[in-house]
């Protein structure tokens, strides 16, 4: 039996949005839910301290290849998991830079974020730093 392939019917196929095909967009004034309008009016002076303070990073962290952020947070979260016995106090140390960046990358986006979210991606940071707190004292 020959497998035969559906074709696709011309047009707007499934739900695939292309070129041509316009985009709803929300109209302006209007909020919807995820913009920092309908989350948060004003930021305070010290949130807006931070994200000036954090620009510079987050500008060259974005010029780099995604590929290189991805290999450095991956090794130093294995190097951190998989150093023990005597080098435990350095995997304590990766696991600790591990969940620094991930906190520092939540505390940018905490205004934009849902309340499930925020949970989530603090249980990851806290399990991190107990991670750490394992290792340290031999536990792990």
């Amino acid at each position: 039996m020959a497998d035969k392939k559906k074709k696709p019917k011309p047009g707007n196929p499934a739900g695939v949005k292309g070129p041509g095909i316009p985009v709803s967009r929300p109209a302006p004034g209007s909020s919807s839910r995820g913009t920092p309008s309908s989350r948060q009016s004003q930021p305070s002076a010290r949130r807006r301290a931070f994200e000036r303070a954090s620009f510079p990073y987050m500008a060259r962290l974005t010029a780099l290849p995604r590929w290189l952020l991805i290999i450095a947070i991956g090794s130093s979260l294995l190097l951190g998991l998989v150093l023990s016995d005597s080098f435990a106090w350095l995997g304590a140390i990766f696991l600790l830079l591990v969940a620094a960046f991930l906190g520092w990358l939540l505390a940018l986006s905490w205004p934009l974020l849902s309340g499930g979210r925020r949970f989530i991606r603090l249980i990851v940071v806290a399990a991190l730093i107990g991670l750490a707190y394992f290792k340290v004292t031999g536990q792990l």
